[in-house]
């Protein structure tokens, strides 16, 4: 396998630039015309079936923000055992690779009904969310989350737990679990807001 120019952490190194990327982009002025010119999709949004079912009937729209809300409860209890194991926190008697991949498998079901509700309770508030700035803040994590899993945590984690650095270890659960703690409360915090 060639090596890059930016050596074994190629993958770290391009997704701290996206997110330094979109951090940038956030706190300029570009950021009003792109979000004036996608309110279209967000009106467009509350057209759908998901859009008239949610903003209609309160019942589906509650039982579909309990299902996320036990998706977002199986996705923090699964970064919160999977982390506290590559701490050495939890769970010392079963081996860490074992926590790890089941928490991984559980981790993935649980953004994947995230994602799924989420987008329905979206449809169903879209133009209320599209004012809101925490939503967006929420946006930005959740995409920082789901990168920093993918492409950061997991590879990392492929290999032998023994060989990695025990310092780069724990700075990686805990980044971990403080991204997901600010999706989880930025996704609170929209509650709040409206």
């Amino acid at each position: 396998m060639p090596t890059s120019i930016l050596g074994p952490y190629t993958r770290t190194i391009i997704v701290g630039a996206v997110i330094a990327t979109t951090l940038i982009f956030a706190f300029t002025n570009a950021r009003v015309e792109v979000w004036f010119d996608i309110q279209p999709l967000f009106e467009w949004m509350e057209t759908t079936w998901f859009g008239v079912i949610g903003k209609t009937w309160g019942a589906a729209f509650a039982f579909v923000e309990a299902i996320h809300l036990l998706g977002l409860a199986m996705l923090g209890g699964s970064v919160l055992v999977g982390e506290g194991r590559v701490l050495g926190l939890i769970f010392t008697d079963i081996p860490a690779r074992t926590i790890i991949d089941r928490t991984h498998r559980v981790f993935v079901w649980a953004l994947i009904t995230l994602l799924a509700t989420g987008i329905f309770m979206a449809c169903g508030v879209a133009m209320k969310i599209y004012y809101l700035p925490v939503y967006w803040y929420k946006m930005l994590a959740l995409a920082a989350g789901i990168l920093f899993h993918f492409f950061i945590r997991k590879p990392l984690l492929v290999r032998d737990l023994e060989a990695i650095n025990p310092w780069l270890l724990k700075a990686v659960a805990i980044s971990s679990v403080m991204v997901w703690f600010t999706v989880a409360a930025t996704g609170r915090w929209i509650g709040f807001s409206g």
